[in-house]
């Protein structure tokens, strides 16, 4: 079984990747390197993916998959975008983001919104590659849902009639933005092969 290292700490992202990938030993990067993090000083989520999975792949010089994702509200500018896990703060807290959204949104009638992914592969030698997906949705009024994480409890799907919370792993892999962005990666490692 082949490894695939993921640039990331956050479980949730990780566990994403394993329902995606069951013929792959996924390996979240904490396993490799203690502490890793990079500084995601890009203005794009194309950007901040890179510098991780550049990074990754330079300190542990093999293939290394990252991802750089968040929600954009379209009645707020695109926001939290790029900053969606620390929108409330400097610390990932997602009650007091999903609150912070909720207040912002207001009574905002145009509740529009998409979740989005770019997953960069990097590997030594290679150039670095990538692969964006997006879901749409809308925002709910209040936490709807126990699954997921980050925004789950408030994105609606209506091709589904349900928050991304209320989806079980394997119905979110299917839509989901980083469902997407993963199955375009999935159609070049295969035709790489």
């Amino acid at each position: 079984m082949e490894d695939i290292v993921i640039a990331s700490n956050n479980k949730g992202k990780i566990n994403d990747f394993r329902v995606i990938f069951p013929d792959y030993n996924v390996i979240g990067i904490s396993e490799l390197i203690e502490d890793f993090d990079v500084e995601e000083t890009g203005d794009t989520f194309e950007e901040n993916a890179r510098l991780k999975s550049e990074a990754a792949a330079e300190a542990l010089n093999k293939r290394v998959i990252a991802d750089d994702s968040g929600l954009e509200v379209f009645a707020l500018n695109g926001e939290p975008g790029i900053y969606s896990a620390r929108y409330a703060g400097e610390t990932k807290d997602d009650n007091a983001n999903i609150e912070k959204l909720l207040t912002q949104l207001g009574d905002e009638t145009d509740r529009s919104a998409q979740f989005v992914c770019v997953i960069s592969m990097s590997a030594p030698g290679e150039d670095t590659v990538q692969f964006k997906g997006t879901v749409q949705g809308e925002i709910t009024l209040n936490k709807i849902g126990e699954h997921g994480f980050g925004y789950d409890p408030i994105f609606f799907v209506e091709d589904k009639n349900k928050t991304m919370a209320q989806l079980t792993a394997e119905e979110k892999g299917q839509i989901s933005h980083r469902g997407k962005a993963i199955e375009q990666l999935q159609e070049y490692l295969e035709g790489d092969q």
